[in-house]
């Protein structure tokens, strides 16, 4: 496949950072992206909504929906599914990109923040997918792709932060047991997860200014996001990608581009190792 053009692409947390991003890569085929998010007025301190996106979304060449949608909401999100695939037709593609994130040791984590972090990274993922499935079953070449990490047991992963990691594994754990559940329904269910850290308002607020400095921009993570999606779902499934990996075997060598200071330093996202 080609492009991404008339494709159905429903991505949640889409109102900005990678999500954003991902939805302009694949406006720019021509793809029909339903943009969702709990920010639909402008937000005091972060940029975006998904009405703004969803008019990038057109300005780029692509279709729009925008939705707003908390994903914590079971009965919400087979709603925005079900509306998604009256408008478009269906649907194609999902991404998994809503996430909560609180990287606080275990007596600094209330059971508020807990559940926050469990309902909007796994049990969304689980929920999105399990609503998408049956559209995506009608689809030629569908895929369900989870920005979460590969999975790494070393302790040192959990012990900062143990809920947050419990929370971000048990996305790739849902979408790593779709991919063996739906294998004989050719529907690709991978992971996606960035070698560096990225500019986004995560970043921003949860660590000192010098690592978003050393950060990539999100533009990475929607190319290697659109690199993926291009693959056909009988052969490309099971997956965790990393994301320069995924550009590097597209023929990409120069990555200078996509980082926030050109020539500087890189800081490593969490959960990877130096193999990876």
């Amino acid at each position: 496949m080609s492009s991404l053009r008339d494709k159905v692409v429903f991505i949640t947390g889409s109102s900005r950072g990678i999500g954003r991003e991902i939805a302009l890569r694949c406006a720019r085929d021509g793809a029909k992206v339903v943009i969702t998010g709990k920010t639909a007025e402008p937000h005091a301190k972060l940029p975006g909504t998904i009405h703004s996106v969803a008019e990038e979304v057109v300005a780029a060449g692509g279709q729009a929906l925008a939705l707003q949608l908390d994903v914590r909401d079971e009965q919400a999100i087979h709603d925005a599914v079900e509306q998604a695939a009256a408008h478009f037709g269906g649907i194609d593609v999902l991404v998994n990109n809503a996430s909560a994130i609180s990287l606080t040791n275990t007596l600094n984590t209330p059971a508020k923040r807990l559940d926050l972090m469990w309902d909007v990274n796994m049990r969304a993922t689980f929920l999105a997918s399990q609503a998408c499935i049956p559209y995506l079953k009608q689809a030629v070449n569908p895929h369900i792709l989870s920005l979460s990490p590969p999975l790494n047991m070393d302790p040192d992963n959990f012990a900062p932060h143990v809920v947050y990691t419990i929370s971000k594994y048990g996305m790739s754990m849902v979408t790593m047991g779709l991919a063996r559940e739906f294998a004989a329904a050719c529907i690709a269910c991978n992971c996606l997860w960035p070698r560096t850290t990225i500019a986004t308002a995560a970043i921003e607020y949860n660590f000192p200014p010098e690592i978003l400095r050393a950060s990539r921009k999100p533009a990475i993570v929607a190319d290697a996001a659109h690199a993926i999606l291009m693959r056909s779902s009988d052969t490309c499934s099971g997956n965790f990608f990393i994301d320069e990996s995924v550009l590097r075997e597209e023929g990409v060598s120069d990555f200078e581009h996509y980082a926030v200071s050109p020539g500087g330093r890189l800081f490593d996202d969490l959960f990877l190792d130096a193999k990876q």
